[in-house]
């Protein structure tokens, strides 16, 4: 598959036809709060839809409760395994290289400060969090298990910002393309899937290439329940290294929006730690994993940890290969990396389910274990030339 600037510009006009003509129904039929009161009972599959929901949110849950017919779940356990045995990793990458990854693509740090809801970085990080957590359970597409109600709720949720953003003219689409279009949500999907595996190689995480490639394949099976058009979807690692390339080559600078929120999510962690000796270490990691360039655009601030961070993946690198050699030393850390992973989501969200919910309106100023050897392992290829 090749990606070019025509076909990437095409892509930022299009958005989810499904969940855009849901969400639509929902607020030409004033149903969204009705449907936001009835779906926080609705939180497991195969659990009964609540009495009284609108017909067309029901066609639309009916329509999206079941994964993609292609989805190898041999590759999707490979995924739970590499996950399970860098969960804490992957904590970190998404919080600190992800996250900073997206706020440095202008239109959607403008995105994300459009809602009410994602004004609060705690709750913004804890719904990530919460989200990928779902998605690495070994039931996670089995009845009872939360992540499939999560998906369909998190693609409601892109679809009513765009209903939002477009029906107020709040968005100039000529200039910005249709809000959280289709080139945006590959784009996210690389986020979570590039950057996370870009992020534990500078890191110093010992990582398979099967187990990197399964990885990404589960982040594919995501981008699909999300409503990302599979025939524009990168298929493997190789071809989403090209996306990746030239979605941040096209969009990437500094903007107001990105800085204020990663101060938001500085502070939220400087937060979580005790003390505040450590507090410049959040400042120092983010700039680390993303280079100085985005961390400037960014406004991440410049200390003495800068440097002392740059140990991590040498203290790290020790900690692997005890892992690697040890069988009860990779149980110990798997299990540590598991309760450092839950005490992380509990601190920010406080104990509690996050509902993934329709937003009723936006903020006035827009109207958003590897079973491979470790030695053949995963080695990110330098950047590719966009065309």
């Amino acid at each position: 598959m090749t990606y070019t600037e025509a076909s990437m510009d095409a892509l930022r006009l299009a958005g989810d036809e499904l969940a855009d003509a849901t969400v639509a129904t929902l607020f030409e039929r004033g149903e969204v709060g009705k449907f936001n009161t009835l779906m926080r009972f609705f939180s497991t599959t195969g659990q009964d839809l609540p009495e009284g929901l609108p017909e067309v949110a029901r066609e639309y849950v009916h329509a999206t409760s079941t994964p993609p017919a292609w989805v190898d779940w041999g590759e999707m356990e490979k995924a739970r395994l590499f996950f399970i045995d860098n969960n804490v990793h992957i904590s970190t990458a998404l919080s600190f290289a992800s996250m900073p990854a997206c706020y440095v693509v202008p239109h959607v740090a403008k995105l994300l400060s459009a809602t009410h809801s994602l004004k609060y970085p705690s709750k913004r990080m804890a719904e990530t969090g919460q989200f990928t957590v779902y998605l690495m359970q070994p039931d996670a597409f089995e009845a009872g298990s939360r992540f499939i109600p999560a998906a369909q709720k998190v693609r409601l949720l892109h679809a009513s910002i765009r209903h939002h953003l477009r029906r107020e003219d709040r968005w100039d689409t000529e200039s910005l393309g249709t809000p959280i279009c289709q080139e945006d949500m590959i784009g996210g999907q690389m986020m979570f899937s590039i950057q996370v595996l870009d992020a534990l190689y500078r890191l110093g995480i010992h990582m398979s290439i099967e187990g990197a490639d399964s990885y990404y394949y589960a982040w594919r099976v995501v981008g699909a329940m999300l409503g990302v058009d599979q025939n524009h979807a990168p298929p493997d690692l190789q071809q989403a290294r090209r996306f990746s390339d030239l979605y941040m080559t096209r969009h990437m600078g500094p903007s107001e929006e990105g800085a204020q929120l990663t101060r938001q999510l500085i502070d939220l962690y400087e937060e979580v730690v005790p003390g505040t000796f450590f507090d410049p270490v959040v400042g120092a990691l983010i700039r680390y994993l993303i280079g100085d360039t985005c961390a400037d655009w960014l406004q991440v601030p410049r200390t003495p940890w800068d440097t002392a961070v740059k140990a991590a993946p040498a203290l790290l690198g020790v900690l692997e290969t005890i892992e690697d050699r040890s069988p009860l030393g990779a149980w110990a850390l798997d299990r540590l990396g598991h309760f450092t992973t839950l005490f992380e989501l509990s601190s920010l969200t406080r104990g509690r389910v996050m509902h993934y919910a329709i937003p009723e309106q936006l903020k006035k100023d827009y109207g958003i274990s590897s079973t491979v050897p470790p030695t053949k392992r995963w080695t990110p290829p330098a950047p590719t030339t966009p065309f």
